[in-house]
């Protein structure tokens, strides 16, 4: 039988990230001259990959009465110099969420594979594991160019539970936003929503479990197996 997997979103759920997304945020839209966008708005932003950050993020700017010049940009030199600002800074404010260590730890104790299923580019999410230690817990991570699709298309969870050895049925998604958890729910494996990311609450009704703390995850993630 094949082993246990868990699968985590990366922002939002082992990552605070906000404050290095928000920061390199703003620093793009002044190099476009364009207003600037507060923690509070890249918050809502986040968890479908770069390509839409940068489209959202210039969509804030039009709406803010630049729009004949947010629309004259060229998108993907948007995201191409999104990338160069974010890439050698991805770690300078982010943390991981308290508990992580611990939780991650306990579930490879208990005979778990782990997994990392983002729509972050997948060197960007190596780096960050290997700047936290980390990398060495993980069988794998699936970016969100590493498949021909990302969350919330099922394919790209799929992708990461081949690619980790798992099979859906033996397999939970742990994160915080739709994406993560409609992409469980087209692989047809259990969800837990991470409570304490950036996910408004009513999306723990898209999951089958939902956990407050990383603390609490390898407990629900067993129990979620358990009862299939």
């Amino acid at each position: 039988m094949k082993q246990k997997l868990a699968v985590f979103d990366m922002d939002g759920t082992l990552l605070d990230s906000l404050p290095d997304l928000a920061d390199c945020g703003r620093q793009l839209l002044a190099s476009y001259d364009l207003p600037a966008v507060s923690d509070a708005e890249v918050r809502r932003m986040i968890g479908n990959g770069v390509p839409l950050l940068v489209e959202r993020l210039l969509q804030s700017a039009s709406d803010k009465g630049a729009a004949d010049k947010a629309e004259s940009i060229d998108h993907a030199q948007a995201c191409r110099q999104f990338m160069d600002i974010y890439t050698p800074r991805a770690t300078r404010l982010s943390r991981l969420f308290p508990g992580t260590v611990d939780a991650l730890n306990t579930l490879r104790q208990k005979g778990w594979l782990l997994a990392v299923c983002t729509n972050k580019p997948e060197v960007a999410a190596l780096a960050i594991l290997e700047h936290y230690g980390l990398s060495t817990l993980f069988a794998c991570v699936g970016g969100g160019d590493s498949f021909p699709v990302r969350k919330p298309d099922p394919a790209h969870l799929l992708g990461t539970i081949e690619k980790a050895g798992g099979t859906p049925f033996r397999s939970v998604m742990i994160g915080d936003m739709s994406p993560d958890l409609l992409a469980a729910q087209g692989a047809k494996c259990p969800a837990v929503f991470a409570a304490w990311g950036y996910g408004d609450g009513s999306l723990a009704d898209l999951a089958q479990a939902e956990a407050a703390s990383m603390a609490d995850v390898p407990e629900k993630a067993e129990s979620l197996l358990a009862a299939a």
